[in-house]
Formats: structure tokens, C-alpha cells, sequence
């Protein structure tokens, strides 16, 4: 297994099961639509998309982008298991501050939606062999509760307690995964005391109830910039093998997930260093894996919106995009319908073509690294005139870097990422006479709370002035470097 991440894109808050002989990993979307994406694998090490838990959630203006948005918040950290014949997936949104329970008989869904009273922040579902469910949830202080068989509330009488308090300095105690494990409580958690890393942590119990004993037990950032690996759960295969998938921190490309051997030492699970090398068995041999990036078809379910879309501005077709505005928008991070896609360490590229004849005046249409700090190679339109235009948003404000005119209102442009050693940078290129003409310089990235994920590279279309303009885009190219 090589010292890197095992999915060199952002896939934070990992939770990963095993039915049978495949294995699914769910991750936070935050406010990403559709959410709750699951992934698939038969070895531990190749994964790709299975499905999504859901196209929207509330239909709130906030995360429709209609008044404010839910940048940062969204959907956190799911807790995904099997059980009854049946997917159970548990989280909170932390715009609406409420819990969300959905089942499924299968990954690819329909999945149900159920109601669920209480908020149960980073929460890990257990279903103990006497049938009777917890959830572990909260940061700093560790609460167990048990809950309705249905899972529609605590239930009355049953157990709610804390059952671990941090009163070190730093990050506390959060990011919870729960397991019954050799006939004892197992619960993962990371950590993050004070002049350290991250860590990962676990105590044990031989029952709810506690005591709770254990600690930190893995402090490891793969030699790479004191990104500590942590946060994550347990799995193991049908051979009896154990592993961690965790995740760490990779600058402006995001949070990626790592695999980390396990081994148990008694009743006490042991990880291993990250990066020590370890092959789990393949339980489908000759399976060919979609990959996480999507090429050539706008209906792939590697695309996420950026919010809840308006699909009736939206005609989406698997070589074409063609996106309509309905309202003026400051930039791209005000813009509806935005479609995007991760993007991928060390590097990748993205190219596009847009054409712009349906433009209106102050219109924007283009590709875009779509974060706080944004950037943007777009075609606009002035009068009769097209351009294609390099603007970003830096810590000092808003600015156009290049201007090339167009002899007509189309233009194919590309986007280079480049995450090697932080460098954390995007570039743009827009195609004239045949030939890649740079657009403004390298642009800054930055990961930062106010997104709180990787950069995702965007198509986008947004009026300045006077809504009702459209752009098609088509021949869309991505690719991801290798080492």
C-alpha cells in the first residue's frame, strides 16, 4: 500500500461498512447536492460511486442559495450501517440543526426518510445484539443514548449519559464511531490535544454503561506537514483482517481517506503506521471500477450541485449542459445552479467548451475552482462583443487578471490544478488560433472554514445585470494525475 491517501480527493467524516463482500464508505457532502454520496469497493483500495442518499433535504432559501446559503454547513459526518435487511443512514445538518435518519434496502435506494427527535452531532448508530439501539454523538463530551427501536427519538427510561469528558485544551473528543466487537464496546473517536497533531482515539467498555477505558492511540501524518491522520472507523474482512479508514487533511484539495491496518492485541485494537504495507484480499477479482472522476458525461453521479438546484433552468443531457439564469448574482458562489466535481491530488485538469450566443450583457459562463477565494475562466459578453475573461477573489477583493476578445461567442477553456507540496494553485487557458493562450497567472487556494472542503472545479452560469441568459457547455475532459 503506498504512503499516501487512499482516495486522493475529498471525502472527509468517512464511515465505511462491509455486506458481504463489498464495502461501502459514506462521506460528508456538507451543502452539496445530491448528499450523502456512498461509494463502493471489493478490496479496500479501489472505490467508486454507488449512489447518493439524497437529492434535497429541506428546500430551505438557504440551501437553495434563494436568501443566504449553507456553505460549512449542510450534511456532517454519517453513520452508515446494515442491519434488519437494511442501509441505516444517521446524521445532522448543521444549518437546520436537526438529525436525519434515512434506510434503504439498497445503496443505490429508494431510500425512506424517517423523523428523528434530538440533534446528534457526529453521531455513530450501534445495534447491540438484544436489540437495542445507540447512537454516540457529541464533541468534547462523549454522550450514549439509547434509542426508539425505530430510531425516532431516546427512548424513555434508557440509557443517556456521558460517557467520556475531554478537559484537555484543543479540539475535544468528536467524530464518534461505535461497534460491538469479541463481546466488548469498541468506540473510535479522534482528538486533537493541545501542541499536537491529530490523533485517533479508543476506549473500550464491556458494557453501555461503562467504565470507559482507553486513549490516544495513533499520532501519524505520513511525513506529510503535521496533517495528522484521524477520524474513522473499523471495518474487517471476510478473512478476519482488520482495518481503519481515517482520514487526513491535504490542503486546499481537501480531506482525504487513509487506510490503516488494525490489528488487536486481546480485546484492544492495535493501528498500525499509516503506510505500512498491507494488501486486503480483492473479493472480486477482474471488477473494473468507474472512476471518481467523471469525463465526457454531464449525468455521471460523480457531479454534485453546489446548493439545491433549480432544474427547471437546467437542461442536462450526457454531452451537453445547457444552464439558464433567472436572477442577478454577485459571482460564482452566489450562482445557482452550479455543477461540480471534486478535484483530485496531486494534480488534475479540466476542460470545457462554452458557447455563449444566448448570453446577455454582464453575463458569465465558464469554469471555475470553486472555494471561498475563488477563481474563474469564464466567456462574457459586451454588446455584441465576447470575451474570454480570468477573474478572481483574493483576501483584497474581486479582480479581472486577463481579457482576450473572440472572434465568436464560444471558447474552449482549461483548468490546471496543482496541489503537489501544498503548492495548492490553479491556472487557466482559454484555446485561440489552436493554440492554449495563458488567461492571468497562477491563482492561489486555500482550504478554509468558511467552504469547509476541498476546491471543486465548477461550471457555472450567472448574470451580473439582467437575467434570462443561457450557456452550453460540451466536450468536457477531466483527468487526474498519477505519481
Amino acid at each position: 500500500m503506498p504512503k499516501h491517501p487512499l482516495i486522493r480527493a475529498d471525502y472527509p467524516d468517512v464511515d465505511v461498512i462491509r455486506v458481504g463482500s463489498v464495502y461501502y464508505m459514506i462521506s460528508t457532502t456538507m451543502h452539496f447536492f445530491p448528499g450523502g454520496v456512498i461509494l463502493r469497493s471489493h478490496d479496500l483500495v479501489h472505490w467508486e460511486t454507488a449512489g447518493h442518499v439524497f437529492d434535497t433535504l429541506d428546500g430551505t432559501p438557504a440551501q437553495k442559495l434563494d436568501d443566504g446559503s449553507i456553505y460549512s454547513k449542510g450534511m456532517w459526518a454519517a453513520s452508515l450501517r446494515y442491519h434488519g435487511g437494511l442501509f441505516h443512514v444517521f446524521f445532522v445538518a448543521n444549518d437546520t440543526h436537526r438529525t436525519y435518519y434515512f434506510t434503504a434496502p439498497a445503496v443505490e435506494g429508494p431510500w425512506t426518510r424517517h423523523a428523528v427527535r434530538g440533534f446528534y452531532h457526529d453521531a455513530s448508530l450501534l445495534f447491540d445484539d438484544d436489540g437495542r439501539v445507540y447512537a454516540a454523538s457529541g464533541n468534547r463530551n462523549i454522550r450514549l443514548t439509547e434509542l426508539e427501536p425505530d430510531l425516532s427519538g431516546p427512548k424513555e427510561g434508557g440509557l443517556d449519559r456521558i460517557i467520556l469528558r475531554d478537559e484537555q485544551r484543543g479540539l475535544g473528543y468528536e467524530g464518534s464511531h461505535l461497534y460491538k466487537i469479541r463481546g466488548r464496546y469498541v468506540l473510535c473517536l479522534i482528538h486533537w490535544p493541545a501542541g499536537h497533531m491529530r490523533t485517533q482515539a479508543v476506549f473500550s467498555a464491556d458494557s453501555p454503561e461503562g467504565p470507559w477505558t482507553g486513549g490516544d492511540v495513533l499520532e501519524d501524518d505520513m511525513d506529510f506537514f503535521r496533517q495528522g491522520v484521524a477520524q474513522g472507523g473499523l471495518v474487517d474482512t471476510p478473512d478476519g483482517e482488520w482495518y481503519a479508514v481515517l482520514f487526513q487533511d491535504h490542503g486546499a484539495a481537501g480531506r482525504m481517506p487513509v487506510l490503516v491496518p488494525v490489528v488487536w492485541d486481546g480485546d484492544t485494537p492495535r493501528f498500525l503506521a499509516p503506510g505500512t504495507p498491507c494488501a486486503p484480499k480483492d473479493l472480486c477479482p477482474g471488477h473494473v471500477y468507474r472512476p471518481l472522476c467523471a469525463s465526457g458525461d454531464f449525468t455521471a453521479p460523480e457531479w454534485e450541485w453546489n446548493h439545491e438546484p433549480e432544474l427547471s433552468l437546467v437542461r442536462r443531457e450526457k454531452e451537453t449542459l445547457s444552464l439558464t439564469t433567472d436572477r442577478v448574482a454577485q459571482d460564482v458562489t452566489t450562482a445557482k445552479n452550479t455543477l461540480t466535481q471534486r478535484t483530485f491530488d496531486p494534480g488534475c485538469e479540466a476542460e470545457v467548451t462554452v458557447c455563449g450566443a444566448k448570453l446577455n450583457d454582464g453575463d458569465f459562463a465558464g469554469l471555475a475552482a470553486l472555494q471561498g477565494l475563488w477563481a474563474e475562466a469564464a466567456l462574457t459578453r459586451e454588446g455584441d462583443s465576447f470575451f474570454a475573461v480570468m477573474r478572481e477573489k483574493t483576501d483584497e477583493g474581486t479582480f479581472e487578471r486577463a481579457r482576450i476578445p473572440l472572434a465568436l461567442p464560444s471558447v474552449r477553456f482549461r483548468a490546471v490544478f496543482d496541489f503537489r507540496e501544498l503548492r495548492d494553485t490553479v491556472s487557466f487557458y482559454c484555446e485561440k488560433d489552436g493554440e492554449w493562450v495563458a488567461l492571468g497567472g497562477a491563482h492561489r487556494l486555500f482550504y478554509r472554514l468558511d467552504h469547509f472542503t476541498g476546491v471543486r472545479a465548477a461550471l457555472c452560469c450567472y448574470s451580473t445585470r439582467r437575467p434570462g441568459g443561457t450557456a452550453q457547455f460540451r466536450a468536457f475532459r477531466y483527468r487526474a494525475d498519477e505519481d
